[in-house]
């Protein structure tokens, strides 16, 4: 069976926004957060949101305590280049902790290795100040030998 292990790729620090209900759909009730800051801060990429694109449309589950993440937002590193990022996952709104699956997009030639990347983030929100905190993990995947 194929085994995966989980290497520390560093922080991303968000800023949350308002908190706009849009009401009860055919999914649950949508909540879109603005994301107004975004920092990326490792060993090989470091890099801040480099536009306002930056939401999560949520959908929250009828009791209120669980919320379908759905993220995207575009970094600009420190030395010009850019990155989409994006992710689902799931919010305990109860507790402020989050896990989420992220994504890379970029055109750099030095970055281009995130294009390779499926990461996992663990979350943690403070509402009362807006601060959401993700440690963030590459998933390494390696063959067993001999499985198939």
């Amino acid at each position: 069976m194929a085994t995966a292990d989980l290497v520390e790729m560093g922080l991303i620090d968000v800023k949350l926004g308002d908190f706009i209900e849009v009401g009860e759909g055919p999914k649950g009730t949508r909540l879109v957060v603005d994301v107004l800051e975004v920092t990326l801060t490792s060993d090989k990429v470091n890099a801040s949101l480099a536009t306002n694109d930056g939401a999560d449309w949520g959908t929250v589950s009828e009791d209120g305590t669980i919320m379908s993440l759905d993220v995207r937002f575009t970094l600009k590193t420190d030395d010009g280049a850019f990155i989409y990022v994006e992710y689902g996952g799931r919010g305990n709104l109860t507790e402020g902790l989050a896990a989420t699956a992220p994504t890379f997009q970029t055109g750099s030639e030095k970055y281009k290795w995130l294009n390779k990347v499926q990461a996992v983030a663990a979350g943690q929100v403070n509402f009362d100040t807006k601060q959401l905190i993700y440690r963030l993990y590459e998933v390494k995947v390696a063959p067993e030998k001999g499985l198939v």
